[in-house]
């Protein structure tokens, strides 16, 4: 699959028909590993990359990880090209604008991704659409499990897996969810959340994860422990304590506006449609959080005949390196927002502009 053609593809993980998809758009499980016998990224020269990156690859190959891999070499590719993949939620931020020996490779359907050369050696993740926590480890630990028989990781007999962040050392799992929280905003009720969240040592993040802040009201919580704890004792707490608990707060608050400010809530989720039917140019911040009322608005079936799909959609397909994809040119500040508004008047419409 190339670049053009991924850019025109569905992500199966925003597809909004599994448990809890009004509020849980995605879930991650994510996989460190580091290759025995070579440093850290931090402290490997070109040649070590470069020897890391062979053998992972070899590894990969071999493994049979799915038959429709697609493999990517990220010094090969341009800067457009790469914040597509970070977009997509294929490679992250800082894979992208690292330099030397580096790829990435990923499936079909965009639901398996294995990074080479990212912070550590390679970083596996499977996404899921809603809450699918058990689905996406059964997938990654087979992955885990079959790369293992051809090469060896880093491994303690004490400490576990080793890798580059000390907060991944034990287990190297990194188990997240992407939840839709704008009713904890309008009611004032996000710092609450928040804390709780801390108390439960999570991390909360952006929409694309480190060092992003939270657009659209769209929120990455993440556990912060490994080391003490199996995969599963931190899946089955993610599952049945944390998401649930941040879904409960999310619903109540839905309830409360639904309650006592219904009128209020109207005017706000039709504005908000109004203006994105209407507007001629918009801004990415500006259309994430006018989209991400109207997504509340069909959540709580105030707003008929439209599907969440399409607004989690929208919420991918708006971003500035999709936007010029799909023009198939470079466009400035102002033309992706001429673009980027014609997108969501005819997506929002009923029609695909493709």
């Amino acid at each position: 699959m190339t670049i053009d053609e991924l850019t025109r593809n569905r992500s199966a993980w925003l597809r909004a028909d599994m448990p809890m998809a009004d509020i849980v758009i995605s879930s991650r499980i994510r996989l460190a590993r580091n290759v025995a016998g070579f440093p850290f990224l931090a402290r490997a020269d070109h040649v070590q990359r470069r020897e890391i990156y062979r053998l992972l690859r070899d590894s990969i190959d071999r493994a049979h990880v799915a038959d429709d891999l697609t493999f990517i070499d990220l010094e090969g590719i341009d800067e457009m090209d790469r914040q597509v993949l970070v977009e997509r939620h294929l490679i992250s931020k800082q894979h992208a604008e690292a330099e030397g020996s580096r790829a990435v490779a990923f499936s079909k359907e965009e639901t398996v991704s294995l990074m080479i050369n990212e912070e550590d050696h390679l970083r596996m993740q499977v996404l899921r659409s809603g809450l699918q926590m058990d689905e996406c480890w059964g997938v990654i630990s087979r992955i885990d499990n079959a790369i293992e028989q051809f090469i060896d990781f880093a491994y303690h007999t004490r400490f576990g897996y080793l890798t580059a962040c000390p907060t991944n050392v034990g287990t190297g799992i990194r188990v997240s969810a992407m939840l839709h929280l704008p009713a904890l905003k309008l009611t004032g009720e996000m710092e609450r959340a928040f804390r709780a969240a801390k108390d439960m040592h999570l991390a909360i993040r952006g929409l694309h994860g480190e060092g992003t802040e939270a657009t659209g009201d769209l929120y990455q919580i993440s556990n912060q422990t490994t080391l003490g704890k199996s995969e599963e004792e931190i899946i089955s707490e993610f599952k049945h304590l944390i998401i649930p608990k941040l879904v409960e707060y999310e619903r109540r608050a839905r309830q409360a506006l639904m309650r006592e400010r219904i009128t209020a809530l109207d005017d706000k989720i039709w504005r908000a449609y109004g203006l994105l039917m209407h507007a001629r140019t918009i801004s990415t911040e500006e259309a994430l959080f006018l989209l991400s009322h109207v997504r509340m608005g069909v959540s709580l079936g105030r707003v008929d005949k439209m599907k969440l799909e399409t607004l989690n959609d929208l919420f991918l397909m708006i971003q500035p390196a999709h936007l010029q994809k799909l023009a198939s040119k470079r466009l400035n500040g102002e033309e992706r927002s001429i673009a980027r508004a014609d997108l969501i008047r005819k997506r929002l419409s009923g029609v695909n502009p493709n």
